[in-house]
């Protein structure tokens, strides 16, 4: 089963993990001042989810066997995760303002579609090139 745990930074600082698919009526969620934290808390709310229901079935429903879980990041939240990342020279590599960017990550902005579709273009390619890189 896929589950898409969708990550968010909040206006009070900490960063949110909730999924809308539930599993016997549980749902999960995480929270924390990182996402790091936060995952931790969410697949912390998966395995206690896991015993609750064994407890209550006697035995663990298939969903949670091959389970599969897909994180979606707005920006702020991706760049806290993947803070090896320079901001600035990712601004440069995606073509976007490098104080605009700064703002996106911490939050005090907010991409629109279109920056957005420009900045997820600029990961995948990211992605792509690091994918075919070798050592």
């Amino acid at each position: 089963m896929k589950v898409t745990a969708i990550v968010k930074k909040g206006n009070d600082g900490f960063y949110s993990i909730y999924s809308e698919k539930e599993i016997n009526h549980y749902s999960f969620g995480g929270y924390g001042e990182s996402v790091e934290a936060a995952k931790a808390n969410f697949i912390f709310s998966i395995d206690e989810a896991k015993e609750m229901i064994k407890k209550e079935m006697g035995m663990l429903p298939d969903e949670f066997t091959d389970m599969q879980v897909t994180f979606k990041f707005d920006i702020a939240s991706f760049f806290n995760y993947f803070d090896w990342i320079n901001v600035s020279k990712f601004a440069q590599y995606a073509g976007i303002n490098e104080s605009k960017m700064r703002q996106y990550k911490s939050g005090v902005a907010y991409a629109g579609e279109r920056t957005t579709n420009k900045i997820l273009k600029a990961i995948k390619k990211m992605g792509a090139e690091l994918s075919a890189a070798s050592l």
